[in-house]
């Protein structure tokens, strides 16, 4: 039988093993870890009873991924459960923009600029499934929807700086860069709106949700699908070279794929790999870094804004101009005194993630690369500066500073939680420039991780298209 080893088992890495184990070939998957699920785990982090998300939180791309979607994870009992409003905004002035599946609740926050945004983003809404599709694949592709690629195209190219400066007023400047922000880079660069553009969308045509009893569903329910196609997994141990998959299956497997970083890759190839794909590969650039703390807090979060106690997400930064230069200084090396904060609460969807009155609030704040600081209180500033009081309805906190965020997730190198600048060139050719980006140089050996095509999120595709690459390699 045709053998594969798939390293790494977070989403991409379980989603091509499913695919390789699809049609036949005897998979194993090796994990470093004593848990699978990589960017997807979730635990009692701070006090007994509630679930923390411990990385990625909030899904729209595993809603709208096509592959999960043809997996049926629902049998395996993972289920998706949606906030009132999946994005919140708030400025100092009291007012909030929204993002949300209900046209008419976004339009209202907008006021004057509501027309705008509906005209920015109907299209693409409409044609969301076609415009999956097509992103969710290498760039370099024959497109079957061409005009709607070209209509999301023509604006992802843009700066996001572009695109805010289409609006009149502060809360849809503010929504749409707070978005765009989720790329971690400069937002006055070309291809910079490529994020908040797909993500907005994203919002409107299938919203922010979460995994019901936490991110770690959407593992256990990959793990069952491996499963019941006989797919295996090896937890804790770490594979540093591709001689020692040969004693880990006891034969050397047809297909390898690694769900690591680009780093990692180069390491466990080794002198096999041609000089030009190594090359390559060491120019790889990692971006900004995420510094985590989860809290427990004694009730809701006494926002300012009553629209943002209905918001799974909260994007705290201030305005378009203010965030523009917050993620500048980031990129730049310079650790912001205010500095952009994601904050999430999946327990408004999910309430079985509290513990009484006890609720479970998940941040993160855009901090340098290997930033070595702690931004514990810089968190907590941009919580308090749109919901005073927060800091007195702590319970407990628990931190992951970027050297723990590595730790927990090697892959994550320096704390850069996307596996990788989301530079214009990097967005473009990712992780370097070839026709087939999954492909290392080597017959059978390909990279499946968030580094290749689409990029981060927990969706499972570039783990698929890997397998795909994989699977066309063995024929």
């Amino acid at each position: 039988m045709t053998s594969a080893v798939v390293v790494g088992s977070g989403p991409n890495g379980l989603a091509a093993a499913i695919r390789l184990a699809q049609v036949g070939l005897e998979v194993t998957v090796v994990e470093a870890h004593d848990r699978p699920g990589g960017g997807t785990r979730t635990s009692e982090l701070t006090v007994p009873g509630l679930l923390h998300d411990e990385c990625a939180a909030f899904h729209p791309t595993g809603v709208a991924s096509p592959f999960f979607a043809s997996l049926r994870l629902e049998r395996h009992g993972l289920s998706w459960r949606w906030p009132e409003i999946d994005l919140a905004h708030p400025l100092d002035d009291g007012r909030a923009g929204i993002a949300a599946r209900d046209r008419t609740e976004t339009a209202r926050s907008l006021g004057v600029d509501a027309a705008a945004w509906d005209k920015l983003f109907a299209g693409s809404t409409e044609h969301f499934d076609a415009l999956v599709g097509e992103v969710f694949r290498p760039l370099a592709h024959l497109p079957r929807h061409p005009v709607v690629l070209a209509g999301f195209g023509v604006r992802a190219v843009q700066p996001s700086t572009w695109i805010a400066g289409r609006f009149s007023d502060d809360p849809a400047r503010a929504l749409f860069t707070g978005v765009a922000a989720h790329a971690f880079s400069r937002l006055d660069t070309p291809l910079s709106s490529s994020v908040g553009m797909l993500l907005t969308t994203a919002a409107h045509a299938v919203g922010w949700p979460v995994a019901e009893g936490g991110s770690e569903r959407i593992t256990d329910a990959l793990l069952a699908e491996l499963a019941s196609l006989g797919g295996k997994v090896v937890t804790g141990t770490t594979v540093t070279s591709l001689d020692q998959l040969r004693d880990l299956t006891g034969r050397r497997p047809d297909a390898v794929l690694l769900d690591t970083s680009p780093q990692a890759a180069v390491t466990i190839v080794g002198d096999v790999m041609p000089g030009r794909v190594r090359r390559a590969l060491d120019r790889y650039r990692h971006g900004p870094a995420a510094f985590k703390v989860d809290f427990a807090i004694d009730g809701e979060i006494p926002w300012t804004n009553p629209d943002c106690a209905r918001a799974g997400t909260v994007h705290l930064g201030g305005t378009a101009e203010e965030i523009a230069a917050t993620e500048k200084d980031t990129v730049r090396g310079r650790m912001p005194a205010r500095p952009f904060v994601l904050l999430g609460q999946q327990f408004l969807a999910d309430p079985r993630r509290s513990s009484g009155s006890v609720n479970p609030v998940y941040a993160y704040a855009h901090v340098p690369h290997g930033y070595p600081g702690d931004a514990t209180d810089a968190i907590i500033g941009q919580i308090e500066r749109f919901a005073p009081g927060f800091r007195d309805r702590i319970v407990a906190t628990s931190i992951r500073t970027p050297a723990a965020l590595e730790e927990y997730n090697p892959n994550y190198i320096c704390g850069d939680i996307s596996t990788g600048a989301n530079t214009a060139r990097q967005i473009v050719f990712r992780p370097r420039a070839t026709v087939n980006p999954y492909s290392l140089g080597v017959p059978g050996v390909f990279l499946c991780s968030s580094a290749t095509p689409p990029g981060a999120g927990v969706h499972g595709m570039g783990g698929f298209r890997a397998a795909e690459a994989a699977l066309t390699s063995l024929r």
